[in-house]
């Protein structure tokens, strides 16, 4: 006999549903995995001359701002299965609490490695504080709705970006190379929301069985190695920003940071006019990302001019900007609520695995291929067959928001 699921829409004691202030909360909590990068970049360089005494310091600073992006990619499965069994609620408020306070850590720790070893702790937490918050959003909401706030999520993460940088620059100044630690304090305050405001959503019921579904790898493992590639793709173009924008000429750190805005803005854009796509199916919405950012990779590759090639760096982050919560929305919508928290997880970990490892594919891509614009028109051309793909994927395909 076939097993049949019931999809319960989430209530709180009172017998609400969730609300606008529920998806707030959650998307502030998407914002301190971010936040743990950005905020520190303003101040690498005093980073860098405070350590530079010790061997290897070239590397290990750097490290040591990225390692939770790759503790994100390991430890996000683990987080997501982890609130399947005991509970989201509980797992996010106590790892934005663990957020807060190893955090500050680095305030009073003055040995690189140290330092490192307490950033493996805080991507541990942001592991579990973006799986489980974008897992609640799942949860909380279905079809248009969720459709919508994953949209917002991704643009308020990347506009987020754009002002936790000016933060940080600003605390570096006023207390040095420490100043942007003292931002992690923000996830107490968030912490105290998710615990008096946020509720635990219903396990779904099974009306023939009482056996908890299992993942469905069939249907979710395309959307998975998908989102890798995308990471990969996405995060080449953030990493080396500076040296793409060299290829036109001699660029000031100033130049570089306000072009790095405009494509985080297009990426806000992209997600923005993924709302706006109410009934698209989700190989129509890849296929446009993918093209958009085919055509970017490719006249950044061909740019001889600055204004040209950052044109095309816009171009590319709305193209990602519309890939994103696409992706999203497409796994959240095939996983039931059950092991919804470990779908996420490996749709976080692959994202974040993505970002951990385009700088060294594109270095490895480079020696082989003789320079970045050989690496950027072979982009441009696998980003164009994967839109191709899924050009012949789109008969038959449903809406995103179908139920």
């Amino acid at each position: 006999m076939t097993k049949q699921q019931v999809e319960i829409t989430p209530t709180d004691k009172a017998g609400k549903p969730a609300s606008t202030k529920h998806g707030i909360i959650l998307i502030l909590a998407a914002v301190m995995p971010v936040m743990a990068i950005i905020s520190l970049v303003p101040v690498l360089p005093l980073l860098l001359t405070e350590f530079a005494s010790v061997s290897g310091f070239e590397f290990l600073v750097p490290i040591a701002m990225t390692v939770p992006a790759l503790c994100v990619a390991l430890f996000s499965p683990i987080a997501g299965w982890f609130s399947d069994k005991v509970g989201r609620k509980s797992v996010l408020f106590f790892a934005l609490i663990i957020y807060a306070i190893i955090g500050l850590f680095p305030l009073f720790l003055h040995d690189i490695y140290h330092i490192i070893m307490a950033r493996v702790g805080l991507g541990i937490a942001e592991a579990a504080i973006m799986t489980v918050a974008t897992a609640l959003l799942g949860d909380y909401f279905k079809g248009k709705n969720r459709q919508r706030w994953i949209g917002i999520q991704m643009a308020s993460v990347s506009l987020s970006a754009i002002a936790l940088i000016a933060i940080g620059g600003i605390l570096g100044e006023l207390l040095g190379s420490r100043g942007p630690f003292f931002l992690y304090l923000l996830a107490l305050p968030i912490a105290f929301f998710v615990w008096f405001i946020l509720f635990e959503p219903e396990k779904q019921q099974m009306s023939e069985s009482k056996e908890a579904p299992s993942l469905p790898w069939r249907r979710i493992s395309p959307l998975v190695l998908t989102t890798l590639f995308i990471g990969v793709i996405f995060y080449t173009i953030i990493v080396k920003l500076g040296e793409i924008l060299a290829l036109t000429g001699e660029v000031s750190p100033a130049v570089i940071g306000g072009i790095g805005a405009a494509a985080n803005v297009g990426v806000a854009a992209g997600s923005i006019i993924f709302r706006k796509f109410k009934v698209a199916s989700g190989p129509l919405l890849v296929s446009i990302g993918f093209i958009l950012s085919s055509i970017g990779y490719c006249g950044i590759a061909l740019s001889t001019s600055l204004p040209f090639t950052s044109f095309f760096v816009v171009i590319a982050c709305l193209g990602f900007g519309l890939l994103l919560p696409t992706m999203l929305t497409w796994i959240l919508r095939e996983l039931p609520e059950n092991v919804r928290g470990r779908g996420t997880g490996l749709w976080t970990g692959a994202f974040f695995l993505g970002q951990f490892t385009a700088p060294i594919i594109v270095a490895a891509l480079q020696s082989k291929m003789g320079g970045l614009e050989s690496v950027l028109m072979l982009v441009a051309g696998l980003t164009l067959v994967s839109a191709l793909i899924g050009l012949t994927k789109m008969k038959g395909a449903q809406s995103l928001v179908s139920q």
